[in-house]
């Protein structure tokens, strides 16, 4: 059991933790969430035992073992499948044994080994390592031969293959894509130990959680159920929490009122004193602490004739012969909104490179409009930022010719007030220099906007400010992401990086996520049983089945867009042809728009027509 009581905490003066409870026993499954800085790392230490609390306590059963991922990747000539094989110390411990032992005391020792597994143990490592994205020959290779991301990755890979009792997780997917998080997700629904992971991962509270401790006004609340339901909750609770004090106000207001006439009348004397103690013994309800409501907006850009950028048979790669991408025909068109699928170091950031003018292609042709403007964010850029420079320092060697009030207003578009402008960029956090480098990769007002893994570092309401503000801008947008709720609300169409090349992907994000998962479980049976060759054919004509119904859903979606679009035309035209002052200018108007809005009633007839027969005709495709 995990038990934290009353915990006090404070860091540089600042006290993170007042009077704080918690309790999770085995098998409890919770996500921890808060807004950036408050504390939710710091607690994860505290349980590890890191940090030591000024007053209250932190205690972890005896018997449990906690896991969690090192701050330093592992490095050095160690492979990465040895390296997550010396996770689990007792095995390795064993092992060793065994090696040394006398005869006569092997038996005890592979009797033990047997009973954790640890004759399975490799197999199961590997297993943990293709699933967080290392195929064989990576898994093989020494740890010292990969970037910082990919050895977090081995050490996240370390943590779960441990298996420990407790497991704390701190933002897991942010090394992750979107492939290794959907495997992961389904992993941790199957742990078995008790969880808290620190996420703004909407997705994966939601599927993996059930409960959510919220770390607010330096308490913890703990709430049942996932992310959706939480803030459900927590609204409600802020709702009738701000009815009672409101009615509280009321109430001393009306009771300060007679003790005020009264106080000095003798035949009210008695009652005035009993109010006044009345009022002494409210206990007063405080404000409804709501959190600051972040919104992000990008400039409009103007419009450019369509297409705004087109590939034809391009090949692109970072050596002349030795193409990462070939056989690229793309076309870009201004509204669109594409989400790149695809395991890392498939080719998406290449791509991504690729259109931001940041590579030039080896063979082909592209064409961009000529008053193309491009803003790329990629999360690495954090590092090249001037740590010693502000926002507005930074914006203004971006914009020179901008006036200062202008720059101000556009970092304030992406919530950099006054103070965060001229705080040097080395004291900020994660998540305020991402909104930094958005701040600065737009400032141009860019006709596309290419966005590689925006949102880490991003706690969730900036997340939501995020998708509000693509969603109202007027350009075109591609997407790396490993966030499913990002791409849901953002993306209208997916293309896949995968086998050397880019094509569009015809179907939604739960057809992709349920190929990937099932390309995982193929992976798991390959050298399996026979008797699993009856279940893999079984997915395999089900995925079949879902592909041939994919341009039925397709259609039926095109067609319930198209409908939107007309409703929202007829609605306008509707609200002009109800204003009086149109008929003070004369009849042609009027004429003109009656016959607009007549035409476009019957497109609207039509169209309703045209969703119905697909609807019908993907609803039999299903039965």
């Amino acid at each position: 059991m995990l038990k934290i009581a009353n915990l006090v905490y404070r860091i540089a003066g600042r006290t993170l933790f007042e009077d704080a409870n918690l309790t999770l026993s085995r098998g409890d499954r919770a996500g921890f969430v808060g807004r950036n800085g408050t504390g939710k790392s710091t607690l994860l230490r505290l349980i590890a035992g890191e940090l030591q609390p000024d007053s209250g306590s932190v205690e972890v059963s005896k018997r449990w073992r906690i896991g969690m991922v090192a701050q330093e990747a592992p490095d050095g000539p160690q492979s990465l499948l040895d390296t997550v094989l010396a996770a689990d110390a007792e095995r390795a411990r064993l092992l060793s044994a065994a090696e040394a032992a006398a005869d006569e005391s092997t038996g005890e020792i592979h009797a033990r080994l047997a009973d954790i597994g640890a004759y399975g143990a490799p197999a199961r490592a590997a297993g943990i390592l293709a699933g967080l994205g290392f195929d064989a020959a990576q898994q093989a290779r020494p740890c010292g031969d990969f970037s910082g991301g990919w050895r977090m990755r081995v050490a996240l890979a370390a943590i779960l293959f441990a298996e420990p009792d407790l497991l704390l997780l701190d933002e897991p997917t942010n090394h992750l894509d979107l492939e290794s998080t959907l495997w992961l997700e389904r992993y941790l629904q199957s742990f078995r130990g008790a969880m808290l992971v620190v996420s703004h991962d909407r997705d994966l509270l939601n599927s993996v959680v059930e409960r959510i401790v919220h770390l607010d006004e330096r308490k913890l609340a703990v709430y049942s159920g996932g992310y959706d339901v939480f803030e459900t909750t927590r609204a409600m609770t802020l709702d009738h929490r701000e009815k009672r004090r409101v009615k509280q106000i009321a109430e001393r207001r009306h009771m300060q009122a007679f003790v005020d006439r009264f106080r000095y009348k003798a035949s009210k004397a008695r009652q005035a004193q009993s109010r006044l103690k009345a009022i002494e013994r409210l206990e007063p309800i405080a404000a409804a602490a709501l959190d600051r409501t972040v919104r992000f907006g990008f400039p409009e850009p103007e419009a450019l004739a369509p297409p705004i950028l087109a590939l034809d048979e391009v090949a692109v790669g970072y050596a002349p012969g030795a193409p990462v991408l070939s056989r690229l025909t793309l076309r870009l068109d201004r509204d669109d909104r594409v989400a790149l699928v695809g395991a890392n170091g498939n080719g998406k950031s290449t791509l991504v490179r690729l259109l931001a003018g940041r590579l030039a292609p080896l063979s082909g042709e592209i064409t961009r409009s000529s008053k193309l403007r491009v803003g790329y964010f990629a999360q690495h850029q954090t590092e090249e930022l001037d740590v010693n420079a502000t926002p507005v320092l930074l914006m203004e060697r971006l914009a020179p010719r901008m006036s200062a009030e202008k720059r101000r207003a556009h970092l304030g578009r992406f919530a950099i007030g006054a103070e965060l402008a001229m705080t040097e960029v080395g004291s900020l956090s994660g998540g305020e220099k991402s909104r930094l480098l958005i701040a600065l990769m737009s400032h141009a007002a860019p006709h596309l906007l290419l966005l590689d893994e925006p949102t880490n570092h991003l706690d969730v309401d900036s997340r939501e400010a995020l998708i509000r503000a693509m969603n109202e801008f007027e350009g075109a947008i591609i997407l790396i992401t490993h966030d499913p709720h990002l791409i849901r609300l953002a993306a209208d169409r997916l293309w896949l990086v995968a086998d050397g090349t880019c094509r569009p992907f015809d179907g939604d994000l739960d057809e992709y996520r349920r190929l990937v998962l099932e390309a995982s479980r193929e992976q798991g049976d390959r050298d399996a049983s026979p008797a699993n060759s009856q279940r893999r054919a079984a997915r395999k004509a089900a995925a079949k089945a879902r592909k041939a119904g994919a341009p039925l859903k397709k259609a039926a979606a095109d067609a319930e867009r198209r409908m939107a679009e007309i409703q929202e035309q007829v609605a306008k035209l509707e609200t002009h042809l109800a204003d009086p002052a149109l008929y003070r200018d004369g009849g042609e108007e009027v004429a003109r728009l009656t016959i607009a809005l007549d035409m476009a009633r019957k497109n609207l007839a039509a169209a309703e027509s045209k969703w119905l027969s697909a609807q019908q005709a993907l609803e039999q495709a299903e039965a």
